[in-house]
C-alpha cells in the first residue's frame, strides 16, 4: 500500500474519532483561551443615606438607601443587610434584608430598606454587604432626634412667634380691683405655608408660679390665618391680686396640639419670675383661688359659736357623800 495513502487515511480516522468524541462528550477538547473559571468582581458599600418617610404618633419609616460599587466580572448573589439598633439601649431594634441579585456592569447599583422603628430617641444604622453569603464590607451610620419627625396630623405651617419685640404671648391690666386683677391676653401666631391655616384655635391657661395651681382657663377660636401673615388672638382672665403667674398657651388644630409658648405675668410687686424659673416660695391662700360661683353667704358667712358640754358622771349631791363618807372613814381611823 502507498505509504501516503495510509498516512492520509490515519489522519482522517483521527478526525473522525475527535469530531464523535467532542460531540458524544462536551468539554473533552479544551478552549485555549479558556483561564478556568471566572472570579466575581470586587463589591463595596459607596455610600448610605437615610430618609425619613411616613410617621404615626408612635412610629416612623426610615428609608435606607445603599450605594453599592461594582468592578470588573459579573458578581452574583449579592444582598444587602440592613439594621436599626436603638442608640441608648444597644438592641436591635428591626432588621430588613435586600436581595440585589447579579450585578454585570461596572458602577453603582443601589438597594432600598425600608426600617419603621418607634418615634423616639436615637438609631444607630447598620449596613453589611454579602456575597455568596460572605460579608465583604459594612457600613454604619446615625440618626437622632426621631421624635422631631411628625405625623401629617401634627404638621402644620402655622406657629406662636418666637420674636423678642414681638412674644408669643403678652398681657395687660384691663381693671385692678381690690381683691381681683382682670388681663387682657394677647397670643401672636404666624402662617409660614403658602396655604391658608384654618380651624385653629388658642386655650390661654394661668397658673400660678409657685404652687402650680390653674386660676384661670379660656379657649378662643382663632379662624384662618392667611399664608404669609401674623395676627393676633385675644382673650381675657380674671385673677387674685398680689400673685405671679405662667401663661400658657396652646395652639389646636381639629383638638390637636400642634405648638405651645409660655410667658409670665408679675402681679406681685416684691418677687418676680421668668418664663424659666421662679425665685423663692411664698405665702400661698388657697382661698384666693376658690370659685366665686361655687361659694354662698351659708357656707361662708358665720357667726363662730360656744358650746359647753359636760362628760357623764354623778352630780353634785354624789360628790358631798362621797366628801362625808371619806370624813367617817379618817375619824374611825384615828381612833
Amino acid at each position: 500500500m502507498d505509504r501516503n495513502a495510509l498516512l492520509a487515511g490515519g489522519a482522517v480516522g483521527v478526525l473522525i474519532v475527535a469530531a464523535v468524541s467532542a460531540v458524544l462528550v462536551p468539554g473533552v477538547l479544551a478552549d485555549p483561551t479558556d483561564d478556568g473559571p471566572v472570579r466575581p468582581g470586587p463589591v463595596d458599600v459607596a455610600d448610605v443615606s437615610i430618609a425619613a418617610g411616613p410617621a404615626t404618633g408612635e412610629t416612623v419609616t426610615l428609608g435606607i438607601e445603599t450605594r453599592i460599587d461594582h468592578r470588573r466580572n459579573p458578581t452574583q448573589n449579592v444582598s444587602v443587610l440592613v439594621r436599626a439598633i436603638d442608640a441608648e439601649s444597644g438592641l436591635v431594634t428591626t432588621t430588613e434584608r435586600v436581595d440585589v441579585g447579579t450585578l454585570t456592569r461596572d458602577g453603582e447599583a443601589t438597594a432600598t430598606a425600608n426600617l419603621t422603628v418607634p418615634r423616639e430617641g436615637g438609631y444607630d444604622i447598620e449596613v453589611v454587604l454579602y456575597r455568596d453569603a460572605e460579608r465583604v464590607d459594612e457600613a454604619r451610620k446615625s440618626i437622632r432626634g426621631v421624635s422631631a419627625i411628625k405625623p401629617p396630623y401634627l404638621q402644620s405651617t402655622t406657629s406662636f412667634t418666637e420674636s423678642e419685640s414681638l412674644p408669643p404671648v403678652s398681657f395687660s391690666i384691663a381693671d385692678a380691683g381690690e381683691n381681683r386683677t382682670t388681663l387682657d391676653l394677647t397670643a401672636t401666631l404666624v402662617n409660614t405655608g403658602d396655604q391658608p391655616a384654618e380651624d385653629l384655635s388658642v386655650t390661654f391657661v394661668l397658673r400660678q408660679a409657685e404652687s402650680n395651681i390653674v386660676a384661670s382657663r379660656t379657649t378662643v377660636d382663632a379662624g384662618t390665618i392667611q399664608a404669609g401673615r401674623t395676627e393676633s388672638v385675644d382673650a381675657t382672665a380674671t385673677v387674685p391680686n398680689e400673685y405671679n403667674y405662667y401663661i400658657d398657651v396652646v395652639l389646636l388644630r381639629d383638638g390637636v396640639v400642634i405648638d405651645s409658648a409660655r410667658g409670665a405675668a408679675n402681679l406681685n410687686p416684691t418677687r418676680t419670675i421668668s418664663v424659666n424659673e421662679t425665685t423663692e416660695e411664698v405665702e400661698l391662700r388657697v382661698e384666693d383661688f376658690e370659685d366665686d360661683r361655687e361659694r354662698t353667704p351659708e357656707a361662708s358667712d358665720y357667726e363662730p359659736t360656744r358650746t359647753e358640754s359636760s362628760a357623764p358622771g354623778f352630780g353634785a349631791v354624789v360628790a358631798l357623800v362621797a366628801l362625808c363618807a371619806t370624813a367617817f372613814v379618817a375619824r374611825r381611823w384615828s381612833q
